[in-house]
């Protein structure tokens, strides 16, 4: 049974990587994020070793220790983890975007435009090349959900691309 705690993103980072995954450590939790989510939502590392632990307290998630060695702990989702994940992604979000690019910020306080765009134009065009190797790797085995999130990425990098491309001119 749950106990009542507020569930934040990062809550659902660990839930949704724990059931995909069927047990992880907070390590291999780390990797997984730095492997995949990176790239559209930051969390700090220290959140992956303390989220799955206070999910564990309110019963959300299961944990079983290593005997011996470093002792680590592993996760799996619980039943009232699951319910809470369904019922996390069956509603729908409309939050905006927080947009946090440096680039812009500079831009925004009067750097000079050219300059930035062409540092930024090969940074995006990297990135935008990056994503869709990946998707062509994935192919149509990817789950859905991954592939729509890379879909997208593909999109806001070649937005980007046209943007800086435009200012270095």
């Amino acid at each position: 049974m749950s106990s009542e705690i507020r569930l934040t993103p990062t809550s659902f980072i660990v839930l949704g990587l724990l059931e995909a995954a069927g047990e992880a450590t907070p390590y291999e939790l780390k990797q997984v994020v730095a492997a995949s989510l990176a790239d559209f939502w930051s969390i700090q590392h220290a959140q992956l070793y303390s989220e799955p632990e206070r999910l564990a307290q309110a019963g959300y998630l299961s944990e079983r220790r290593e005997e011996g060695g470093r002792r680590r702990r592993h996760y799996k989702v619980t039943a009232a983890g699951r319910q809470a994940l369904r019922s996390w992604l069956e509603k729908p979000t409309a939050e905006l975007t927080e947009l946090r690019d440096p680039g812009l910020l500079k831009l925004f306080f009067g750097a000079n435009p050219k300059a930035l765009a062409g540092a930024q134009v090969p940074v995006h065009q990297r990135k935008l090349a990056g994503y869709e190797k990946l998707l062509a790797e994935m192919g149509a085995a990817a789950p859905a959900g991954m592939r729509l999130s890379l879909e997208s990425g593909i999109g806001h990098e070649r937005e980007w691309v046209r943007f800086w491309s435009q200012l270095v001119e």
